[in-house]
């Protein structure tokens, strides 16, 4: 039995190999002012969707350091069973006050969030609509619904027209769910005609902010970039990437809230963050609320790359340069390690068939001349190869 595992194992690794589509893990040291050691090379990277730095900043660490002294390493299990910590109420009442809502959840993960959210409010009777281009966790939550589940074209308002109309009366409830940013090609949703059309058709709506809080919106998130709050009322997003820390929320209605604390199984069935990661979240927020500059200065590298390398202005900290061939990718990924540069190969099924790219990602601690150097390399050795 355990033979004809490995078989098949070994069966898949060499298919992906042929294609280019392995995945390996390299050992990577993560330092201050986006520094990465690898095999004992320093790089600075241009991989990571920690925007802000929060997770090397001393104020954040100092915050963990102490909540670990105080209230330990871990939280003992689920918070339904050892009591909420005092912790989790000042994160979730801070988090419900940046996004405008009522209250918020907290999760131990993004993945696990929509994992949770999706199915405690969409069922097999109901229809959820969601983009394309989607994190995965969004489209397994709706899996797990048994409901309908309906995919339209990327960003394409019509498209989820069209599909509310034909489909919306045939279910008691629907939902519509994207990102707000979209992590691999850092587009924005177009959160505020989504928002209308749900409401036309009584559709719930709900966005992913995981790659826009912190850093778009004057750091409050894909509901704010236009200067004023766009209603959505299932503001879902993540504490790993800006924020610096780890964690899921979703902040809402004080209804929605209380039912996902009753229902959500994998809020129920989790163990509860550990108070560092709580009480770290807690010190990043202030950071971002009180240094709005520092917190756009992100967008503004990202822009700066495109400006330089004639691509279409930034919308978030995300640049991708598609090159099409994974195998292209990755030659290009390695050369820019041999500069000096960690910058990832992004291949199938991650981005779809014909798409691999360079995904950039740019920090608030990118100098403005290594940005500069960098795009040189790339219009010189990349796009023209």
């Amino acid at each position: 039995m355990s033979q004809s595992l490995e078989d098949f194992a070994r069966g898949k690794l060499a298919a992906l190999e042929q294609r280019q589509l392995r995945r390996s893990l390299f050992e990577t040291d993560r330092l201050e002012d986006a520094v990465a050691i690898r095999d004992g090379k320093r790089l600075l990277s241009f991989a990571c969707n920690d925007y802000l730095n929060l997770s090397q900043h001393p104020d954040i660490k100092r915050a963990a350091i102490e909540a670990t002294e105080r209230y330990g390493v871990g939280s003992g299990a689920s918070r339904l069973v050892t009591g909420n910590h005092p912790l989790f109420r000042e994160l979730e009442t801070r988090l419900a006050r940046f996004k405008g809502t009522d209250d918020a959840c907290v999760f131990g993960s993004g993945y696990l969030a929509n994992l949770g959210i999706i199915p405690t409010l969409i069922g097999p009777d109901d229809l959820l609509i969601a983009d394309e281009l989607s994190h995965a966790c969004i489209l397994a939550g709706g899996t797990l619904t048994r409901g309908n589940v309906r995919i339209f074209r990327h960003n394409d308002v019509d498209h989820v027209a069209e599909l509310l109309a034909t489909h919306r009366a045939d279910h008691p409830r629907a939902l519509v769910a994207t990102d707000g940013v979209f992590s691999m090609d850092g587009d924005l949703a177009p959160i505020a005609e989504l928002s209308a059309l749900c409401e036309t058709h009584d559709a719930w709506f709900m966005t992913d902010d995981a790659h826009g809080i912190g850093v778009v919106g004057a750091g409050r998130g894909s509901s704010f970039v236009d200067g004023s709050k766009v209603p959505v009322p299932l503001q879902m997003g993540t504490l790993s990437k800006a924020i610096g820390t780890y964690g899921g929320y979703l902040c809402a209605a004080q209804p929605v809230i209380d039912f996902m604390r009753t229902r959500s199984r994998t809020f129920i069935y989790s163990t509860g963050l550990p108070p560092a990661a709580v009480a770290a979240s807690i010190a990043a927020l202030d950071l971002i609320e009180e240094q709005p500059e520092y917190a756009a200065s992100p967008l503004a590298k990202a822009r700066l790359f495109c400006e330089l390398l004639e691509l279409p202005r930034a919308e978030s900290c995300i640049v991708p340069v598609i090159l099409g061939d994974p195998a292209r990718t990755l030659s290009a990924s390695q050369m820019l390690e041999e500069e000096g540069y960690l910058v990832t190969a992004i291949r199938p099924p991650t981005v779809p068939e014909g798409t691999a790219r360079l995904r950039f990602t740019f920090t608030a601690a990118h100098a403005d001349e290594d940005i500069r150097r960098l795009a040189a390399i790339v219009k010189t050795r990349v796009m023209t190869s």
